[in-house]
């Protein structure tokens, strides 16, 4: 006995209600150009914050008994060297002992004097916390900035990558384009971790990087998950037009992102408490930028890739049609 085929409308799960995805362009490119703006409005005043390891500088470490301050230090430390500060506590290797790590950026190295300087101030601001000094290094800011180059380098080569292994997956519906909507998607995502990080003062350090290459992986796979499903639905429905494919393959896929998004979140954003109620600051660099570049990618793998994708084969189509 022969199975009945299917009709289309039983192969594809149709959503009782289908949202227009493609028909959000201009709220996209809104959004895209009110991310820039805020960006470039947080350069102009408060500029990039390069942590030491990128721009050179000093790096003390004090020993310490009882419970200190970091803010209190940091204000402290600041009135003498006049420079952005960063302290975090750590614990000696030698015996465990607690730690004060203390740096600063400059284009010239800590004086003697200067050292001095701190030490005394510091021991006069907490003299019940029998500061000591531990030991003190000066940072090339060579290696560093070398570090930098060599990230960008990797980044520029991951999106080349991405457009060449998208351009192949999916080369029947017009690879290439939805490679290189793809990358839009992921500069818009770390654009905003980066505006995150401006706006809030935040340093730029390892710290960021780690958060660009997160993000670059976590939005990259959702993409490729809505693109699975519109190749599929494509092959499903080969009649319909790209747009009628798209939203339909978006709405099928939403409540799968906004749940992977939320649990995504939800740990940086309890990581983001966790930091803040145990005074560990230093840790914000990663966890807050990053939680809104996961929110970004949540979005611009359901609206910015599909429908600039959707938009070049549109004007692809328009311009072979009146060729």
């Amino acid at each position: 006995m022969s199975k009945k085929k299917k009709t289309q409308a039983e192969a594809v799960a149709v959503p009782s209600k289908i949202y227009d995805f493609c028909s959000k362009k201009k709220m996209i490119l809104g959004i895209f150009i009110g991310v820039i703006v805020v960006l470039l409005v947080g350069l102009i005043a408060r500029g990039v914050n390069f942590a030491i390891e990128f721009k050179g500088g000093t790096m003390l470490t004090y020993s310490y008994s009882g419970d200190v301050d970091t803010n209190a230090v940091k204000d402290t430390v600041k009135g003498v060297v006049n420079s952005n500060v960063n302290v975090r506590r750590g614990e000696s290797l030698d015996d465990g002992g607690n730690q004060l790590i203390i740096s600063f950026t400059s284009n010239e190295g800590l004086t003697v004097d200067r050292q001095t300087e701190l030490t005394n101030a510091l021991r006069t601001a907490f003299p019940d916390n029998a500061i000591e000094l531990y030991d003190s290094n000066d940072v090339n800011p060579s290696s560093g900035r070398e570090f930098l180059l060599k990230c960008m380098v990797a980044v520029i080569f991951a999106a080349v990558v991405i457009i060449i292994y998208i351009a192949f997956r999916f080369r029947n519906i017009g690879g290439w384009l939805a490679g290189l909507s793809s990358v839009v998607a992921l500069l818009h995502d770390v654009l905003v971790a980066i505006t995150t990080s401006v706006i809030l003062g935040f340093e730029f350090n390892s710290n960021t990087v780690a958060v660009i290459l997160t993000i670059l992986g976590y939005s990259i796979n959702n993409t490729i998950v809505i693109y699975d499903r519109i190749r599929e639905n494509h092959a499903l429905m080969p009649k319909a037009e790209l747009h009628e494919v798209i939203n339909l393959s978006n709405t099928q896929s939403l409540k799968r992102s906004i749940r992977t998004s939320i649990t995504t979140v939800s740990t940086m954003f309890i990581i983001t408490v966790v930091v803040l109620v145990t005074g560990y600051d230093s840790l914000l660099t990663f966890s807050v930028p990053l939680m809104m570049g996961l929110i970004s990618g949540t979005y611009t793998s359901i609206f910015v890739a599909p429908v600039t994708w959707q938009w070049w084969m549109g004007k692809k189509s328009a311009k072979a049609k009146k060729a």
